[in-house]
This record gives structure tokens, sequence and C-alpha cells, in this order.
């Protein structure tokens, strides 16, 4: 069965408990929709659960089918009140389904000395590849305020005329303005830098902290830094 719905919660459907019960679909909701419904006599029974739209798979064909979803703690409660009613012999069944779903995504621990010591070796090594780029952009960069050249350079321990020279062949500035330096737009356009008026009405190249982390993770990666 392919569900056409979206949950980060663990559900089920009034289609596989049909299944898990063997029984006819219809026949489970309706027992749904008598325990849902509110009546004179009596409040409702079970929350009355969303339904929605599945394509289930029979004979090589794909049937759209209407069912009734059933999610989170009260979703588990309500689907198990209805087992219950329907045949009570399947509500340890569903209680063990509900368990699967609910540990499905649970981390798999180490069974074996073997493995454990497999899985602490993996650890290792991504903590290794991920080093530089922590080292680098929790300790070096600043995300509090805008920075210039020198700022950043001062940072990498090289000048700014230095690490312009490097901006430069990763076509960073613009090669058409003369006497000032000025991002290209992709620069720009991308987060990574801002142009400001100074005092004297220059405009200022000034890097923006994902521009600085952009700028630093490149000339790390070529080996510069």
């Amino acid at each position: 069965m392919l569900a056409q719905f979206g949950n980060s919660e663990q559900s089920m459907t009034s289609l596989e408990i049909a299944e898990l019960c063997q029984k006819r679909h219809d026949s489970v909701k309706r027992t749904i929709e008598i325990l849902s419904a509110k009546t004179e006599k009596r409040e409702a029974v079970i929350a009355c659960p969303h339904s929605v739209v599945v394509q289930k798979e029979a004979n090589n064909r794909i049937y759209d089918v209407e069912v009734y979803v059933f999610t989170g703690e009260q979703g588990k409660l309500d689907s198990i009140t209805v087992v219950a009613q329907l045949c009570p012999e399947f509500t340890a069944a569903i209680v063990k389904r509900w368990y699967e779903l609910e540990n499905q995504n649970a981390v798999q621990l180490p069974q074996t000395f073997a493995e454990a010591l497999q899985l602490a070796a993996d650890q290792a090594r991504q903590l290794e590849l991920a080093a530089p780029k922590v080292q680098y952009y929790d300790k070096v960069v600043d995300r509090s305020t805008l920075l210039n050249a020198t700022q950043v350079a001062q940072k990498l321990g090289m000048s700014a005329v230095a690490m312009n020279k490097l901006l430069d062949d990763l076509d960073v500035y613009s090669r058409n303005v003369k006497r000032a330096r000025v991002f290209k737009q992709w620069f720009i356009d991308a987060g990574y830098g801002e142009l400001k008026q100074t005092e004297l009405g220059y405009s200022q190249p000034m890097f923006t902290t994902k521009g600085e982390a952009w700028a630093i993770e490149k000339l790390v990666s070529e080996g510069v830094v």
C-alpha cells in the first residue's frame, strides 16, 4: 500500500487494520464511524480520525481507496479500541504492530564486539572529516556583524591584499571597476556580500557572515590556509 500523505508521527490506516484483522475494509470503516459518532445516549467512544485517499495494489492494478488514519498516542489507543470491538483476539496483534512502528526508526545497537568496534571507527572517521569545517565555522566565523576584507583576512592569518588576490581568481570581485573593489553580482545575490558606503562616499565591499564562511571554506579547500 502506497500512502499519499506525509506525517512525521507513526500512523496506521483503517485498511491496515482490516488486513491485520482479516476483515472487510468497509466493515472496519463502519465500526470506526459508529464508535466515533456522538448520539443522544452516549458520547463518542473514540475521536473521529481524518480520512485520506491512498493507493492499494491488487491483481497487478492500483486502486484509490479512502481510508481513516490513526496517528499519535490518541490514534494508537483509538485503533486498539476499534480492533477490540471488531475481534478481541487480534488486540495483541495490533499492539505489537504499533510497537514495531514506534521502534522501526530506533538506533540499532551493535550486537557483537566487532560491530561495536566498527561503529566506533565510523564515528571517529566522521568526526575527523568534520573537524576542519567545525573549526573554521564555529571558532573563526563571527556571525554577528559585516566584516571588511582586512578583518576576514586577519582571521585567516594573511593580509587583505593576499586574500583579495585569491578571491580575484575565484571570480568574487568585478574586474570592470578600476581603483575600487566591487563584488560581482552573483556574490551579492548569494547573500555573501554587501556594498556599503563609507563616510567619504566611497563604495566598500563588506562580507556577510555567510560570505565570510564561504571565503574561508573555499580558501581552506584550496589549501592556502
